[in-house]
């Protein structure tokens, strides 16, 4: 029996006329990833046959010629590359896992830990998203690892993203790890979709924030923003 067609929801966005107008302003739908109740009923391994399947199809209709020594593995490359590398973050399976250890030292004032280089795709365009993100927290009695935050960053920004829900996701689940309200997140990023097609500017870059409790207040925000301000 033939399968239903979906039909795509292509009713205005925020007065947006179409799909692809609401893909160059780079609106996000939700602060989740949007998936498919089903995402994971497939494995990985016939994942990456399916999109190497796929990725061949698509570089036939350019008008690749896959007989060449150079073309020949690419959809294969890329279907590896899509599940195992840059879009990892979809699957909880690959969710870091986090150990905490108590405050003995009694610290209690932020900590702060910044440039952390991520890379992300754009999810309305699967182009790159270059940038660094700076986290901070202060301890309610227990804090992380450092690497653990770079992986926390690293998880989530691998797979397609906007940067404001990127952002948000960071911020979310250091609260929820950390069991404090008092979280900072901000990402400075570039992104390939602005300067590699459409507008092609190559020089902007874009800010995101997010502040829960204690950083919401001014004196405690402006100090976040001064140790932003160091020498790298």
């Amino acid at each position: 029996m033939k399968q239903k067609e979906t039909l795509l929801n292509t009713q205005p966005v925020n007065g947006l006329s179409s799909i692809d107008e609401t893909g160059d302003e780079h609106i996000g739908t939700s602060h989740e990833t949007p998936m498919r109740p089903d995402a994971f009923e497939r494995d990985d391994e016939l994942k990456i046959e399916l999109i190497e399947k796929h990725f061949r199809e698509i570089m036939t209709i350019l008008g690749l010629d896959l007989n060449d020594d150079s073309l020949a593995g690419t959809p294969k490359r890329v279907a590896k590359m899509y599940v195992q590398e840059v879009f990892s973050g979809l699957n909880p399976a690959n969710k870091p896992e986090v150990t905490l250890f108590n405050n003995s030292y009694n610290y209690d004032q932020m900590l702060v830990e910044k440039n952390i280089t991520f890379f992300s795709n754009c999810e309305h365009h699967f182009v790159p998203i270059l940038g660094k993100a700076h986290v901070a927290y202060i301890s309610n009695g227990q804090v992380i690892g450092l690497s653990k935050i770079n992986r926390i960053v690293q998880y989530y920004a691998k797979r397609p993203q906007v940067q404001e829900r990127l952002t948000v996701q960071i911020a979310n689940e250091l609260k929820t790890i950390l069991g404090t309200e008092d979280v900072a997140v901000v990402l400075d990023a570039a992104h390939m979709c602005v300067s590699s097609r459409g507008i092609q500017d190559v020089n902007s870059k874009t800010i995101t924030s997010q502040f829960f409790g204690k950083f919401r207040e001014d004196a405690v925000k402006q100090e976040f923003f001064k140790y932003l301000e160091l020498e790298k």
